[in-house]
């Protein structure tokens, strides 16, 4: 595990050794959850682009030209 180095302004650290303390944990233990937690939804977003990308390009649906004008949707 590599160790990092952060600034807080001590008002929020304190708050935050509060609600730390109030769950039985540390702010060191947060910040690694919150951390792990953002990287696997950013891996999660990437795979289901690439699979979005995939189905896309296997799709056999065609769309055709378009038998509209922009003016045409918008009258009122």
């Amino acid at each position: 595990m590599k160790n990092i180095t952060l600034s807080v302004d001590e008002s929020v650290l304190a708050a935050v050794r509060r609600v730390a303390a109030d769950q039985g944990t540390t702010v060191n233990a947060m910040v690694r959850e919150h951390l792990t937690r953002l990287a696997e939804h950013s891996d999660r977003a990437a795979n289901a682009r690439r699979r979005i990308r995939e189905l896309s390009a296997e799709s056999e649906a065609r769309i055709g030209s378009a038998t509209w004008r922009r003016d045409e949707l918008h009258e009122r």
